[in-house]
């Protein structure tokens, strides 16, 4: 299926279509030459026929022999030039030269042995020099009416002075060159237009080039889906965004219905054939979970014979405006959460004083532990919102993951005070990989505390897997719990900031764990099916 190439040049493209336009261009000046020696030929054989079967006996001045080999050495000269032709050499210019004065001189001699003017074959050279004329744009017709005229002249002249010739007819030559020039300038002048309707044919072609180039552009990397289907249903062209949201690439046929590719959006679209008028609702895709808006448009106003449709991904918006209101929420947290910050230190300052007072004078201090523990959550919160506008540039080290993981179990088992046997690792080879250390201790951590949250709490509930990832240059490590793991409603939403499903949690931790994986060059994603599933592609 023919798509639009997303790796066009477009400073090359056009210079290729102009390129090919002068190609074209040069081979239309050799093809007439070529049909103009097959005339040759087709005149050189008429002539020889009809002066075998109706000879001029009754005419003194027709010369036989001399008008047969004429005519012989005229169809050999008109063999000889089309394998010339064929070779193009020599050029173009010295080969019609030669061939429009080979014809002057050899129809000249055939007007003499055929007894002069009287013979009618005068007007073969006015064919001659018009087409000589056309095929060479106009230039060197008149220089080839001059020859022609010169000869025809010096043929009355030479049977003028010949004693068995009759007279000659000079009026009738002298009409007859000026038939010639005259027969010249049309043709120079047709010939002018002619090339002038060529060059402007051909502007007009590269700038229709430069105009599709840019449309296939536009149309590539236009952020929405776009296709074209036929009226039996067959998509034709495609864009690459939409051969992302509907997986294209595992279509192999050349012509694949769109009812084999997307059924959904195929019933829709014949609905909409018979009711142009209708709104569709957003059509969630089953394989890809994007919540697509579409729109069927006809090519031709007052025809439904090719359709473009339009698959506006509306998931890409709301990830745009999320963005949009992130970066403001973030700025205004931000601000908010400095002036928290001061009176917060201050709470938990005097709350850790009265908790020492109370202890030297034996009084239960659990309501003053509930003052420290919230004030410490609360400052969790600020440290999580002052993180959002942190963005660090990261520095990359080479990691060997294994050994990290490693050390990291070790740490996080202690800290939490977590018994080891808890998390198994299987890594079927040693793999490095290039990351912040800093980032990668804080994404794991988040990771850990939620693997460890939700597991079942046995030995080995919680796998830690490395293996090779997809491409050469990646490393792919999974966190999997054997926990109920994360409801499919809830996927979705589960990195987006303030989200969380415990009454303790900050709903800030998968949503920084994310965005430090992509400071870093790095992917998360989580993996629905038996369990929680977390997986991290690094690069090597």
């Amino acid at each position: 299926m023919s798509t639009y190439s997303a790796k066009i040049n477009t400073t090359e493209r056009p210079l290729l279509a102009h390129k090919a336009g002068n190609g074209d261009h040069f081979h239309q000046l050799w093809r007439p030459l070529l049909y103009f020696n097959i005339y040759r030929l087709l005149v050189g054989s008429t002539l020889a026929i009809i002066a075998w079967l109706f000879p001029f006996n009754n005419s003194e001045s027709f010369q036989e022999p001399l008008f047969f080999y004429t005519n012989i050495s005229y169809l050999l000269y008109s063999s000889i030039n089309i394998m010339l032709i064929k070779l193009r050499h020599p050029n173009f210019d010295l080969q019609l030269t030669i061939q429009v004065i080979g014809d002057i001189i050899f129809l000249t001699i055939m007007i003499y042995a055929s007894g002069g003017l009287q013979s009618g074959l005068g007007g073969l050279l006015l064919v001659s020099l018009a087409g000589a004329g056309l095929i060479s744009r106009g230039r060197m017709a008149l220089f080839f009416a001059s020859i022609a005229s010169i000869c025809l002249l010096l043929q009355e002249t030479y049977s003028l002075l010949t004693a068995n010739s009759q007279s000659a007819h000079f009026s009738q030559a002298g009409l007859l060159s000026l038939a010639y020039f005259a027969v010249a300038w049309l043709a120079h002048q047709l010939a002018k237009y002619t090339l002038a309707s060529e060059q402007l044919a051909q502007k007009r072609g590269v700038d229709l080039a430069n105009m599709a180039q840019v449309n296939q552009l536009v149309i590539q990397y236009l952020q929405e889906g776009v296709l074209v289907v036929d009226k039996q249903g067959i998509i034709k062209q495609h864009n690459t965004y939409a051969e992302k949201l509907l997986n294209l690439r595992t279509i192999k046929n050349e012509y694949s219905r769109l009812s084999d590719c997307a059924p959904e959006i195929a019933r829709r679209l014949v609905n909409w054939q018979s009711t142009p008028s209708i709104n569709f609702e957003l059509l969630r895709l089953s394989h890809t979970n994007a919540n697509i808006r579409t729109r069927f448009l006809p090519v031709h106003s007052d025809s439904l014979d090719h359709i473009v449709i339009l698959l506006e991904d509306t998931g890409r918006m709301q990830a745009q405006l999320q963005q949009l209101k992130l970066a403001a929420l973030g700025r205004l947290t931000a601000n908010i959460a400095h002036e928290i910050r001061n009176p917060l230190s201050a709470i938990n300052h005097a709350a850790e004083l009265l908790e020492e007072e109370q202890l030297e004078n034996n009084v239960d201090s659990r309501l003053v532990r509930i003052i420290c523990d919230n004030t410490k959550r609360l400052n969790k919160i600020v440290q999580d919102v002052l993180e959002l506008n942190r963005r660090k540039v990261p520095k990359l080290e080479s990691i060997v993951l294994n050994e990290f993981i490693a050390n990291f179990i070790e740490e996080f088992c202690r800290t939490e005070n977590i018994d080891i046997k808890v998390f198994t690792i299987t890594p079927t080879e040693i793999y490095s990989i290039t990351f912040d250390r800093d980032h990668l201790n804080q994404i794991l951590w988040n990771l850990f505390q939620n693997a460890w949250r939700h597991c079942q709490k046995k030995t080995n509930s919680i796998h830690i897997k490395i293996t090779a990832g997809t491409s050469l240059n990646e490393v792919s490590l999974n966190i999997i719990d054997d926990g109920c793991g994360i409801e499919s409603q809830q996927v979705k939403q589960i990195f987006e900031p303030f989200v969380t499903t415990t009454t303790s949690g900050t709903g800030l931790g998968l949503y920084i764990a994310r965005e430090l994986c992509e400071t870093n060059q790095a992917s998360l994603e989580y993996i629905q099916g038996a369990g929680g599933h977390f997986r991290i592609i690094c690069r090597n």
